[in-house]
């Protein structure tokens, strides 16, 4: 087998990695890197003709976002990806076109996407021509998924992106019976350093943060990714805000996060079993909590920022790379009564990362306006920080590569240089080839 990586290979954003055989190739996930500019795979024509199949990890952009354009390009194979992904994709992927209209997708790709998509189960191994694949669940976002390949000779497992831990959603990655001798691996934070504090610790002290604000009359505003950090951050607040540990306050919900939030319940079979058990014993449904107010018109911005009261806005996105959390940022950024939190990770040259290491001075539409409000970081992740990378390696069976991926490039190389102790570990290059 053959291993090339045509994204996230020293960079996070646009994963996409081909699997060859003599008879068979293969994407695993297809994403791109959202930026000042969009950035797509290096994948070649000659390679995009050669595509047989296309294996999603899981619904966000920088894992899916290409697909469209593959099928654009004339691409007739399926892709597959657990139900939660296809649905989450779906609507992501139509808001990523409507908003930034990229060259070279049409209305057939988009056609022939969705016609394409081929639903598959977790645990279940089937056969691709002359390869067997198997999803297995990776505790990232609803419908994630580690995917197993294997040849008569080769297993691989890529993660894609991976959380150990079970949430208030969704249950820990499943690694219990992993086996392969080679692992492509997520890196987001890897390095040494990147040990989170107890989860439970992070959320009593982003709560108390935002109390403190909503007692002092301020607003606060967590932009998030729409898909899974939104959901983890309303359920939090939810179950404070009904304990009486927050104050009743209200909590606006602003972009693509209530659409995300129906698919979730949607799909609630695929969280975890007492969250489907809470639902179904009890009158309370927390997808539906009359804590939650909707933003669905702009005129109602206006109204929220306006307002005297205090209120939580929990809106994307997440690196503060456009959608709504701009207009919010705009009006409120200069009262220092004000709070931004941010919980997820912020890629190098996001607004999001330059407000996090300290900027004070931001521009939003042409104007430049001081940044008075408090920043702080309560970092709610939903990936795999370094013990559990390292906890990760030791449960793989038969292991004997480790290609090291998805990754700010220090932070892959510092796990390379752990890993290499005992594998043979690399942080791969832009389109590299690799035989196993």
């Amino acid at each position: 087998m053959k291993i090339t990586f045509l994204g996230a290979a020293g960079e996070v954003g646009r994963s996409c990695i081909m699997i060859s055989t003599k008879s068979t190739n293969i994407l695993l996930d297809s994403g791109i890197k959202l930026g000042a500019k969009i950035e797509y795979p290096q994948i070649s024509d000659d390679q995009l003709r050669s595509i047989d199949g296309v294996f999603i990890s899981h619904a966000h952009l920088d894992h899916i976002g290409f697909v469209p354009h593959i099928y654009s390009s004339g691409f007739k194979g399926n892709y597959f990806a657990t139900k939660p992904t296809v649905d989450l994709g779906s609507v992501l992927i139509s808001d990523y076109l409507r908003i930034s209209n990229p060259a070279g997708v049409n209305k057939r790709g988009m056609e022939e996407m969705v016609r394409h998509a081929k639903i598959v189960e977790y645990g279940k191994e089937f056969k691709f021509r002359d390869l067997s694949i198997k999803f297995i669940p990776a505790g990232h976002i609803l419908g994630s998924a580690l995917i197993e390949v294997s040849d008569s000779r080769n297993r691989i497992v890529y993660t894609g992106d991976i959380n150990l831990p079970e949430t208030r959603l969704l249950e820990g990655a499943e690694i219990r019976n992993l086996k392969g001798d080679t692992i492509i691996t997520e890196s987001t934070y890897a390095a040494r350093g990147d040990i989170f504090p107890n989860e439970k610790k992070i959320s009593q002290q982003m709560m108390k943060s935002i109390k403190d604000t909503i007692l002092q009359g301020g607003k606060v505003i967590v932009p998030s990714f729409a898909v899974g950090r939104a959901q983890e951050v309303l359920f939090l607040l939810d179950d404070y805000m009904n304990s009486g540990i927050l104050p009743k306050t209200t909590i606006y919900v602003d972009g693509m996060i209530s659409k995300a939030l129906r698919i979730y319940r949607h799909n609630v079979i695929y969280c975890r079993k007492e969250l489907q058990s809470k639902i179904l014993m009890s009158d309370y449904d927390p997808f539906k909590s009359k804590n939650f107010n909707f933003v669905d018109r702009k005129s109602m911005r206006d109204k929220i920022v306006n307002d005297s009261a205090s209120s939580i806005i929990v809106t994307t996105s997440g690196m503060l790379s456009g959608g709504p959390v701009m207009f919010y940022l705009s009006k409120l950024s200069r009262n220092p009564a004000n709070k931004l939190l941010l919980v997820g990770y912020q890629a190098i040259g996001t607004l999001g990362r330059a407000l996090q290491e300290g900027t004070k001075s931001i521009n939003i539409n042409g104007n430049d306006m001081k940044v008075e409000m408090h920043v702080e970081t309560h970092h709610l992740s939903a990936h795999a920080d370094r013990p559990q990378l390292e906890h990760l390696l030791s449960k793989v069976k038969g292991l004997r590569n480790v290609f090291i991926v998805h990754g700010e490039i220090t932070k892959s190389k510092d796990f390379r240089d752990y890993a290499a102790k005992r594998y043979n570990a690399k942080v791969p290059l832009i389109k590299e080839e690799h035989d196993i």
